[in-house]
């Protein structure tokens, strides 16, 4: 099979009309009326449930009634981030595009291709009239990104599918089966203000500039954590001068490793041009360490007007907790080569309303060490003094190397490129686990054109794997079964 260039063509035109709707997290309403509207003008019939999923079904081709119905699955919303230093409204203002060396880049900011292409694929075989399939069911859930909360959402018996294949992976080529668990662990640390002593000056810090990246998938890439290196820095600096910290932030969402951070603090005048030379050091170490991840850092710091700083004893309290911390790879698969197991991410800090409110995320692949990683940031936090609460999270998805439609996914795509794909896990989450726990018959794969630099604005789309995947796509949904030969 040639690669479908048309096809290819309207995908990237459905794309660049997803560009323009506001989709982050929490508000998919106007994508969601989009799919809708989407629906009725195809004359297809969809239903948006009270979650805001929404789900659109296609008839079978001629000479395909009997085959097993196939589920399309993507998530409506995106990773809404930019560059520090861009004024942009993800509410308000498209997703400005452009093609460099073959990638499809956005301006500044997330390119919202996780997954909206993903709806953008699913949309375009909905209207095509040249593809085979059986009877299709194209479920688009909500806020994936921020809990999945539309997989968590999904009411049983709404779908009539046995086959799922999700189309929010990352990488052409390969074919994925299973993925890791995931929580959130969030942690409060109450503080009271106070005046900082008489002749202290005070000094903004900004660290900005780091890659990013997915938790998950970019976890261990070894790219900088911003909250890591300021907390690092304020620690070492507090060990050295009476420091007051004044205020804290860094990073935006749970699923994304900061790119930036910053903190007000107080020192004595006369350490001023002191702590001046030893942030230029650091910044030069932190360069050294990172030389090969880490090409675009900016260190900054400047004077500001003084402000009231937190109570010195929780200050130093919460430095130091976030200095020790685990971030970052806790454990390797011990069954699989390559892959990460557990993680721990320090994804956000915040100072407002008398207090400092840090988010962290876990993942795993086994329920049990997802638990003992959870343990340890919160027994970090905990000994700091801090109130530590923990989301119930979602469930990892176990591998099912059987699967029929893994099969006739590994068949179609070495018939079409004359070789075999990788079949794999992956530590970032995907909703199929959760799909389990309403649907336990489905048999699920996930698959999607390559992207690089999810969740940042350094997100890429690989233009030449999306005919690819399109093909492939069109190959596994040609060769499903007939119900009966399944039963």
């Amino acid at each position: 099979m040639d690669c479908n260039i048309k096809l290819s063509d309207r995908v990237m035109e459905i794309f660049a009309r997803i560009c323009s709707i506001p989709r982050p997290s929490g508000h998919e309403e106007h994508i969601g009326r989009f799919l809708m509207d989407f629906a009725d003008v195809h004359g297809l019939e969809s239903e948006m449930d009270r979650t805001g999923n929404v789900i659109i079904r296609k008839a079978a081709t001629a000479g395909m009634e009997k085959c097993e119905t196939v589920i399309l699955q993507a998530h409506q919303d995106m990773v809404c981030e930019k560059e520090a230093s861009l004024s942009h409204d993800f509410m308000t203002q498209p997703i400005e595009t452009y093609v460099e060396d073959g990638w499809l880049k956005a301006r500044g900011t997330t390119l919202g291709a996780d997954d909206g292409m993903g709806i953008a694929m699913a949309l375009a075989i909905l209207e095509a009239d040249d593809i085979a399939h059986g009877p299709l069911e194209c479920l688009f859930t909500v806020s994936e990104e921020t809990g999945l909360t539309g997989a968590m959402n999904l009411e049983p018996g709404v779908l009539k599918g046995r086959m799922l294949i999700n189309l929010d992976s990352e990488d052409e080529g390969q074919i994925f089966i299973g993925c890791a668990g995931g929580m959130n662990t969030g942690i409060t640390f109450d503080c009271r203000p106070e005046q900082a002593p008489a002749g202290y000056f005070f000094l903004q810090i900004d660290i900005d500039g780091l890659h990013g990246g997915h938790s998950g998938d970019d976890i261990d890439k070894g790219y900088a954590n911003a909250n890591k290196l300021l907390a690092r820095f304020l620690c070492q600096s507090m060990e050295k001068y009476d420091l007051r910290l004044c205020s804290i932030s860094g990073g935006n969402l749970s699923n994304a490793i900061p790119r930036d951070a910053r903190a007000v603090i107080a020192i004595p005048s006369a350490m001023k041009e002191s702590i001046r030379v030893d942030f230029n050091i650091f910044a030069s170490q932190i360069e050294n360490e990172f030389h090969a991840t880490e090409h675009g850092m900016v260190f900054r710091m400047e004077s500001v007007q003084p402000v009231e700083s937190i109570e010195n004893s929780v200050a130093r309290n919460i430095i130091r907790a976030l200095a020790a911390v685990h971030n970052g790879v806790y454990a390797m698969s011990m069954d699989v080569k390559g892959l990460v197991e557990t993680s721990s991410n320090l994804a956000s800090i915040r100072t407002e309303n008398g207090q400092v409110r840090v988010v962290t995320s876990q993942r795993s692949s086994v329920e049990s060490a997802k638990l003992a990683v959870r343990q340890a940031v919160a027994s970090c936090f905990e000994m700091a003094g801090a109130k530590v609460e923990s989301s119930d999270g979602y469930p990892g998805w176990t591998p099912n190397t059987d699967s029929r439609l893994l099969a006739i996914a590994v068949s179609a795509y070495s018939s079409l490129y004359g070789r075999e794909p990788q079949v794999r896990a992956i530590h970032a989450g995907l909703e199929c686990g959760l799909f389990l726990d309403s649907y336990p018959e489905l048999d699920m794969i996930s698959i999607g054109p390559t992207l690089r630099g999810v969740h940042s604005p350094s997100e890429r789309l690989e233009l030449a794997t999306v005919p690819m995947v399109l093909d492939h796509l069109a190959a596994v949904l040609a060769g499903i079964p007939e119900r009966n030969s399944i039963e």
